[in-house]
């Protein structure tokens, strides 16, 4: 059969909004209440910790200020201020724990369901994608794809609304405490906000190469596992060693320029920030002093705990990012499998247990008799019953992997029931893809193939090979033991059942041997 194998070209990163908005709706979808106690937990979070940062000015104006002018000073006051603060903390304290908690859950319960859906749908797939997709590739969306998700989702969307939250709350209270001083923090931001939209576009890109390059890389390796007998036949060793160095170094570049920019974006907006406090504690040390503003010494002191607390966010986001990114180019490929269409199955007639009498007459029955038969249901509301036998027959057969390039053209054969045909031919001559075509692992363009006189576009696929026997070039043992992979056929199999398929496939004797046979 020709090889249909190659690299797998996966699409470049499309549309990050729509990438995130579905996964936002897979978890919306499976965890609304969680993600509401979470949202709850948040803002209250935020709350606490701008509460706190304001307590700065009543702290200096209401209490140290006026004690510091008093020869007997009264601390009490002082004293419940600050535990009823402490108080404040500690529900600030217990609501992180539990939305990062929750958040734990979500994620690990997210990425089981993915996993689920990816495997279901993926078995569901035609053959040709398995042949136009590096296997690699494909445990490649598994393993490091899907594991991507797992931070983004407990870690940096938690992070990404906390920040959303804490920049909302502590501007509002900027604007109450001083507007100059506010219009001076939201200009330094700005210039974080370009220079971070800047960087993050540019590690964007790499970070979507850097997982197309994780599959190609897991691809090959795979290849050359499976392949290692012909590897050190034909002495290969140093070639292959040549394809996995380019390989690797293709991964090392984008990876290495993926973490060189998301690596960079923490310490410039770190820096801006300061930058940021310090122009604001000379302008607002200005105003304070020259007293053409009502600011206080302690609204000052607070002010400034805001700039940093309105600053951090956006780093902490800037830091964050850099899993985002890499999450969202992995979840694209994870939805690019998921979108991928399923085989298509419009066969309607079906296989069932039949009865035969004396004058040949085919009646279905629901015992196993051992006698089969095709049932054709018809469009007049009549129904046919055909003994199953196995004639096959091409007529004027057209095939072609791909539409653009046809390899069997006009093929012309038939197999009587009780006859042994053989294909003869060189390797890549078609022999292998004729049987394919009997199973409907591929469609043909043109031409029919009938089985006992049907068109087998009409029999449904399932029914189809479970008529048939094939036994397949490739070797594969299951994990389990021999008896399971026996069974396969027929999970429903006695162990007496197992037994007499060993010893007519001549494998009874080499089980016997096997220290537990």
């Amino acid at each position: 059969m020709t090889n249909m194998k190659s690299q797998n070209k996966r699409p470049k990163g499309q549309n990050p909004a729509k990438t995130l908005k579905r996964l936002m709706g897979i978890i919306l979808k499976n965890y609304t209440p969680h993600c509401i106690v979470v949202l709850l937990c948040i803002f209250g979070s935020a709350f606490v910790s701008v509460k706190g940062t304001l307590f700065m000015q009543t702290l200096i104006d209401d209490y140290i200020l006026p004690l510091m002018s008093q020869s007997n000073p009264d601390f009490r006051p002082l004293g419940m201020a600050i535990m009823k603060l402490a108080l404040f903390f500690v529900a600030g304290a217990l609501m992180t724990y539990t939305y990062n908690r929750i958040m734990v859950n979500v994620s690990q319960g997210t990425m089981k369901k993915i996993r689920i859906d990816v495997f279901t749908h993926m078995e569901s797939l035609p053959i040709k994608y398995f042949d136009t997709h590096a296997h690699g590739d494909i445990m490649s969306i598994y393993t490091n794809d899907i594991d991507t998700l797992r931070q983004m989702i407990s870690q940096s969307i938690p992070q990404l609304v906390n920040s959303a939250a804490t920049i909302v709350s502590v501007l509002i209270s900027m604007i109450i405490l001083n507007i100059p001083l506010t219009i001076l923090t939201l200009i330094m931001v700005a210039i974080m906000v370009f220079t971070t939209g800047k960087v993050a576009g540019k590690a964007g890109s790499y970070f979507m190469k850097q997982q197309k390059s994780i599959g190609e890389l897991n691809g090959f390796i795979e290849e050359m596992m499976e392949g290692q007998k012909v590897v050190k036949v034909f002495c290969h060793e140093e070639e292959s060693i040549k394809d996995f160095n380019k390989l690797n170094e293709q991964l090392f570049d984008s990876a290495n320029n993926a973490n060189a920019f998301a690596n960079i974006l923490m310490p410039i907006n770190v820096n801006l920030g300061n930058l940021s406090y310090v122009a604001c504690a000379i302008l607002g040390s200005i105003l304070a002093i020259s007293g053409v503003t009502s600011l206080t010494l302690g609204a000052l002191a607070s002010f400034l705990q805001l700039n940093k607390s309105f600053s951090q966010p956006i780093s902490q986001v800037s830091q964050q990012l850099n899993s985002i990114i890499m999450a969202l180019a992995g979840a694209e490929r994870v939805f690019s499998l998921l979108d991928e269409e399923p085989e298509v199955d419009d066969g309607y007639v079906t296989l069932v247990n039949a009865i035969e009498d004396e004058e040949g007459n085919i009646k279905e029955c629901e015992e196993h008799t051992g006698t089969w038969a095709w049932k054709h249901p018809h469009s007049d509301g009549t129904v046919t019953l055909t003994k199953l036998l196995g004639d096959v027959t091409f007529n004027d057969v057209d095939f072609g992997y791909n539409e653009e390039k046809t390899i069997l053209h006009n093929i012309k054969l038939y197999a009587e029931p009780g006859q042994k045909v053989a294909f003869v031919g060189s390797t890549g001559a078609g022999k292998t893809t004729i049987t394919n075509l009997i199973n409907r692992f591929y469609d043909i363009q043109d031409g029919k193939i009938k089985y006992d006189g049907i068109n087998i576009n009409k029999i449904k696929k399932a029914d189809l090979r479970r008529s048939l026997g094939i036994v397949l070039q490739d070797t594969h043992l299951f994990t389990g033991t021999v008896a399971d992979n026996i069974r396969y056929g027929n999970l429903n199999a006695t162990d007496e059942e197992v037994a007499k398929a060993a010893k007519l496939a001549n494998a009874d004797g080499f089980i016997e041997r096997l220290p537990q046979g």
